[in-house]
């Protein structure tokens, strides 16, 4: 999301409006789906295009990255351009991309559509939703649009394993990209039709040099947990690398902090509870992608589970993602962002340690309760975390608050591959259990640090009046 005083859409029917829902919400789960689709495929897509496992993060990873580092100024083209046009142009740069992922005769090109595809998504997420606030001016209606919103990118992102395995089992991975075509036909035809223009009365102006030193920083940093591993993390260049990343990542802050409006504010990291939120949603999406990547590996590369299946288990994730979704916006709502925050992390947490046992063999039912359990928990983290992000700060400042901390579950999925690709790429399957258990440890972890952002919570901080 961006800093956006929302332009009502005048005279909307209450069926118009909630067809503009459906029609953003199916772009969204686009936009998620294409987040995990590929997981379960990476096997099938090393295969047929003979690359090297260790580069397969990258299929993943250049979708996510773009996506992140586009994510707010996207939001701000849309304010000033209009809405409806730069998520029609979206829409057209992610069909494209997704024709030129599914006719990719090598790695490169599908890594170049990857990354192209990132750029789509960018102009759908947060223009999507800033397009579904505008056409539903009565708070009421408003709110429950925003939660059906929040069950459908949680169920994309989780359902996005299933779907693909599926795909793959009837057709081949090429069909994770070709499925996208119609969908985006018929969503540009009915943009055109019902969803009306709508710009924001206060733009944001475009950051360029941030916005391209995020890009530079968020690249560089995902490159160097992918590669590391190939090129030796004592190598020269892997040093140089992250002394180069060290001294950018210092130019971004310098730069940031002399900007009339910044891409990402470094002010905003003194509040507590702001720094509080973005590490718990890179924690959040660490786990997640983490579990979604190994496990499916695991089933079909140590198992020799078929696409299909290795998805069809993921469904207890998906399961927990969309249902308690609703149920942690609730408990937000009446109590704060503490108790969601900590029922999160001691579900991650107690999924992750479901996971470690996996380490002394194969146990379907602890694997399908780590999936519910992680996928529970990463439902009631992201309402709280996008609160407690945005709470104590004036109104003028939440905007780029909840922007980055959209931009920080990106670059936690991000990290996520990049750690579980590094951990596991080209892993034998007689010793994929030890080699696993390190990321097994990371997911534990993260429920861990979520549990402790949860704790430092104030317990009414930020509840609705």
């Amino acid at each position: 999301m961006v800093e956006t005083i929302v332009d009502e859409a005048p005279g909307l029917s209450v069926r118009r409006r909630w067809l503009v829902l459906v029609i953003c919400a199916s772009a969204l789960f686009l936009v998620g789906l294409d987040a995990t689709i590929v997981t379960v495929g990476l096997s099938h897509i090393g295969a047929g295009l003979g690359a090297e496992p260790g580069s397969l993060s990258w299929v993943v990873d250049a979708y996510t990255v773009v996506f992140a580092s586009l994510l707010i100024t996207s939001g701000a083209l849309a304010d000033r351009f209009g809405r409806r046009r730069v998520f029609q142009t979206g829409l057209v740069v992610f069909g494209a991309a997704s024709l030129l992922c599914a006719a990719a005769g090598d790695l490169p090109v599908l890594i170049a559509g990857r990354a192209l595809q990132g750029i789509g998504a960018s102009m759908l997420s947060p223009v999507a939703l800033a397009i579904v606030v505008n056409a539903m001016p009565d708070p009421k209606e408003r709110a429950q649009a925003i939660g059906v919103w929040g069950a459908m990118f949680g169920l994309s992102m989780a359902a996005g394993p299933v779907v693909g395995g599926a795909l793959i089992t009837a057709f081949d991975w090429r069909a994770v990209f070709w499925v996208n075509a119609p969908v985006v036909l018929l969503a540009l035809v009915l943009v055109a039709a019902l969803v009306p223009e709508s710009r924001g009365r206060r733009i944001r102006r475009i950051d360029l040099p941030g916005q391209l030193l995020l890009i530079v920083v968020l690249g560089l940093a995902v490159a160097l947990l992918i590669e590391a591993p190939g090129l030796g993390w004592t190598s020269p260049v892997v040093l140089a690398g992250f002394g180069v990343l060290a001294v950018l990542v210092w130019v971004f802050v310098w730069v940031e902090s002399r900007r009339r409006e910044p891409l990402i504010d470094p002010g905003l990291f003194r509040v507590p509870s702001f720094t509080g939120a973005i590490l718990g949603a890179v924690a959040v999406f660490v786990a997640f992608s983490m579990t979604l990547l190994m496990t499916t590996l695991f089933l079909q590369d140590a198992q020799g589970w078929a696409p299909l299946a290795a998805g069809a288990a993921t469904l207890p994730m998906a399961f927990g993602a969309t249902v308690f979704a609703p149920v942690s916006g609730f408990l937000v709502g009446r109590t704060g962002p503490q108790l969601p925050l900590l029922l999160a992390g001691t579900l991650i947490l107690a999924g992750g340690l479901c996971l470690i046992t996996l380490t002394g063999g194969m146990n379907v039912p602890a694997l399908l309760m780590a999936y519910l359990l992680i996928g529970t928990g990463i439902g009631f983290a992201n309402a709280p975390i996008t609160n407690t992000a945005v709470s104590g700060l004036p109104p003028e400042r939440a905007g780029v608050a909840g922007g980055t901390a959209s931009t920080a579950r990106q670059l936690g999925t991000a990290i996520g591959i990049a750690l579980a690709g590094t951990l596991i790429a080209g892993v034998s399957p007689d010793r994929f259990a030890a080699a696993s258990l390190p990321g097994w440890i990371i997911i534990t972890a993260c429920g861990g640090l979520l549990l402790a952002v949860g704790t430092l919570t104030r317990h009414r901080e930020a509840a609705p009046a």
